[in-house]
């Protein structure tokens, strides 16, 4: 599957999941950027009330400047080192509205709703208020996978903590992302590491293998700017625009 069917694949709302750290809001913000590129009317959802770091809602303004509508924790906007556990009313409109012009054909652009989920079991918890109205029209729930981050270096591992992701979320993967990496320390070599530990981890939980996201700096360094990658099926390039704030 390429960027182009990548894309395609999304439905009109897209639920990303999976542990603390393994990379959710950086693939979020690069398929929602890709997204938007490709002509979609895009929306991102940022429903993480549980870590004040790497929220999705702290690139409004690269968002926006690419046409990409952010909804954002209600406190949002007072910076991350406030933790306030408030959702904002606007995820269910935009949740049914994407469904209705879905259905409708709308003003003619493709609707796509992108919802970046809260790690693990407690981010799920808050994810299943919204689980009900996800639930009436066609929708993709992937689960983020990073063979490099603790608690996840296994498929037996990951298929637990998704386990309890669908448990308490009341939703039911439909995909899996291989977003291993190492930050600033990836190569393409890592990456193709973890392939394998992608395809069980697929095969464990009988979810297709969407993508393995790759990072576009490792292949321009390794690849002078081309990028076969045949040694990374189903690969999908990615800015890394999520820094730690610490380094």
């Amino acid at each position: 599957m390429d960027k182009a069917a990548l894309l395609e694949s999304l439905a009109p709302v897209t639920v990303v999941v999976g542990h603390y750290g393994v990379g959710k809001t950086n693939f979020c913000l690069n398929l929602a950027l890709d997204a938007a590129a490709a002509g979609a009317a895009v929306t991102l959802a940022d429903l993480d009330v549980v870590n004040p770091y790497f929220r999705s809602s702290e690139y409004r303004t690269l968002l926006e400047e690419h046409g990409v509508t952010l909804i954002a924790p209600v406190f949002a906007r007072a910076g991350t080192s406030l933790d306030v556990p408030s959702l904002t009313g606007a995820v269910i409109p935009a949740i049914n509205r994407a469904y209705h012009e879905a259905r409708t054909g709308g003003e003619g652009r493709r609707p796509v709703v992108i919802i970046d989920a809260g790690g693990d079991d407690v981010g799920a918890t808050a994810l299943a208020r919204f689980a009900p109205a996800i639930q009436e029209g066609p929708h993709e729930v992937w689960y983020v996978v990073n063979g490099y981050r603790n608690l996840t270096g296994t498929p037996e591992e990951a298929a637990a903590i998704l386990a309890e992701i669908e448990a308490k979320s009341h939703l039911t993967a439909t995909g899996i992302v291989n977003n291993s990496h190492l930050q600033g320390e990836t190569t393409l070599g890592h990456i193709a590491e973890c392939v394998p530990f992608a395809q069980t981890t697929a095969r464990v939980t009988g979810r297709p293998l969407r993508c393995t996201t790759v990072p576009e700096s490792a292949i321009q360094q390794e690849n002078d700017g081309s990028t076969p990658l045949e040694c990374i099926p189903e690969s999908y390039p990615v800015q890394v625009l999520v820094s730690t704030p610490w380094g």
